[in-house]
């Protein structure tokens, strides 16, 4: 009972960020491999929360001195593998938004330019002899014969 605010304070923190991950879990485009590790991470914190001379008897049997030391060592791994697959992501969708703008660029380029080309060019000039249909339909005499 002697830690029982600071394990409830632990606890409700893991259970609340394993809750916001579940909830978002269709949204997420997570592999199956980070969402199996997030889990067994809270599953860990929980018990090492509840069971903490469980930690250090492990950090022990690992050579290291206490396992404080060991939670810190874990976490400064984890924050190296979280830095690493943000800036990897990030990286990612860098290049989608410029192959994006590229490609934007380009399209409104070709466009820019047949709607510029399209102005600058004079009107058809209607063939010397040549009649319009419109022509062709009042001006006959009715009795359906062709010109030649």
């Amino acid at each position: 009972m002697k830690y029982f605010w600071i394990q409830l304070v632990l606890i409700v923190g893991s259970v609340s960020m394993a809750l916001v991950f579940i909830r978002t879990w269709s949204q997420a485009k997570n592999r199956a491999w980070k969402r199996i590790a997030f889990s067994l991470f809270v599953v860990v914190n929980v018990y090492a929360v509840l069971r903490p001379t469980d930690v250090t008897w492990l950090a022990h049997q690992l050579g290291v001195g206490r396992g404080t030391d060991l939670v810190l060592y874990v976490m400064v791994l984890a924050m190296g593998f979280l830095t690493l697959n943000t800036f990897l992501r990030f990286r990612s969708l860098e290049k989608k938004i410029t192959d994006l703008a590229r490609t934007v660029a380009i399209n409104e380029g070709v466009r820019h330019n047949d709607e510029r080309l399209n102005a600058e060019l004079p009107a058809p000039a209607a063939e010397p002899g040549a009649t319009t249909d419109k022509a062709d339909a009042g001006s006959g005499s009715g009795s359906g014969s062709v010109r030649a």
